[in-house]
């Protein structure tokens, strides 16, 4: 009988909201009426959980050069507190969230607008991806995959990609990438990432800062690691390294900053009741933890390209690179192209670091190698690059411009 209750209330629920989420949406439609607001751009992060990535980067650098553009962000109502102080936004799916959609001139996200979001003519989308793809995106991981599978979400994704004006490379190797795993007629505007702008202009002492913040002493060895995510183990925060062993093998001056990838944030990533553990999963900017961090750990997530630009220490741990590779499908093999050194077990990584071999001369070439490949576009104006194409309708050229006869080739890392 209780379960019937519930059931019932839960129907219930479902006539109540259905009149006005149809409502809602019959506004929108009303609204897309109107003409639209070329001073109105309007933001997104992750699927509107927040403040963050290149669309903040951007934003930021809007509102110097371009104050007359008007920039809103769209936030889940329980990620409102993601959003700093002094910045607009509105709640997704609410009436001023409908309102804004339908006005709006140019929509900048680093993953798709939901597909009930009409591109106007004369509105301008901007994808800003959010990584350097290792694994295969778009319509390359779904010819991966099995055959049961490949014909889901293709047509909607293409419909997706039809709604692209551009799309932001932070190097060659990811505008290949993009080319097959969305292929549509946007521009490719290779230009470096916004969000690694900080890397390259922040104040020499903004790492201590950080540390400050975070409780860290000074002249502690700071090592930052950052697990991707596993589909196949939504309950696998920190992948198959043993955190609490990697601490007691690098000593009490050392301090470990866990990173669990975004699909976790609010789960306890690492163990409690250590000092030398911290869980920054919450943390709001991964560009301050890079700063902060000495060295990078990491398994086969996009941050070992932005880390890369600080040319400090990466140590990839690759120790199901075989199961991963076979179940993700990817661009290029960890183990040859590599930015330092690759560990395919734990003892090894312990090793890795007891020997110093994380930072001698062959980590360093093998880095610089990487660098080379993947961060030569970081030159600190990747934000004031894109706004002044996209948002001042200006022809700017990249670090080079694409297409050019010049344009250096992509170098072999093995």
């Amino acid at each position: 009988m209780l379960r019937q209750m519930r059931s019932i209330k839960t129907q219930a629920r479902r006539v109540v909201r259905q009149p006005t989420r149809a409502l809602k949406y019959a506004m929108y439609r009303a609204q897309l009426r109107l003409p639209v607001d070329e001073r109105l751009a309007v933001y997104s992060s992750y699927w509107s959980a927040g403040y963050s990535c290149n669309p903040a980067a951007i934003y930021e650098k809007a509102r110097e050069l371009a104050p007359h553009i008007r920039g809103v962000w769209i936030v889940k109502a329980d990620r409102v507190k993601n959003i700093p102080a002094g910045v607009d936004y509105v709640v997704e799916e609410s009436p001023a969230y409908f309102w804004t959609i339908a006005r709006a001139k140019y929509f900048i996200g680093n993953t798709n607008f939901p597909d009930y979001v009409v591109k106007r003519p004369g509105s301008v989308v901007v994808q800003t991806h959010h990584g350097t793809p290792l694994k295969l995106m778009g319509m390359d991981g779904l010819a991966a995959v099995s055959s049961r599978r490949r014909g889901n979400g293709a047509e909607e994704l293409r419909k997706l990609v039809e709604r692209w004006d551009y799309s932001i490379a932070a190097n060659p190797q990811s505008a290949q990438s993009w080319s097959t795993a969305y292929p549509g007629r946007y521009e490719s505007l290779e230009y470096g990432y916004p969000r690694n702008d900080i890397l390259v202009n922040a104040a020499p002492d903004q790492g201590a800062k950080v540390r400050a913040q975070l409780g860290i002493e000074p002249g502690k060895r700071v090592v930052l690691y950052t697990p991707t995510h596993r589909g196949r183990n939504a309950t696998d925060l920190t992948g198959l390294l043993d955190v609490a062993a990697l601490a007691d093998s690098l000593g009490p001056d050392a301090v470990i900053l866990v990173r669990a990838h975004y699909f976790y944030e609010g789960k306890p990533a690492a163990p409690g009741g250590s000092a030398q553990i911290v869980d920054v999963t919450g943390h709001p900017r991964v560009e301050d933890l890079y700063l902060a961090a000495d060295v990078l750990i990491t398994d086969y997530s996009s941050t070992m390209f932005d880390y890369a630009v600080l040319d400090r220490p990466i140590v990839v741990f690759a120790a199901d690179w075989a199961e991963y590779r076979a179940s993700r499908g990817v661009y290029f093999d960890i183990f040859e192209a590599h930015p330092g050194v690759v560990a395919a077990s734990q003892d090894e990584l312990i090793g890795l670091f007891a020997s110093g071999a994380v930072d001698d001369e062959r980590a360093r070439q093998r880095r610089a190698a990487f660098r080379e490949r993947f961060c030569a576009l970081e030159d600190g104006r990747a934000s004031e690059r894109v706004v002044r194409r996209v948002l001042l309708g200006e022809q700017v050229d990249g670090p080079y411009q694409a297409g050019r006869a010049d344009r250096p080739a992509l170098p072999a890392l093995s």
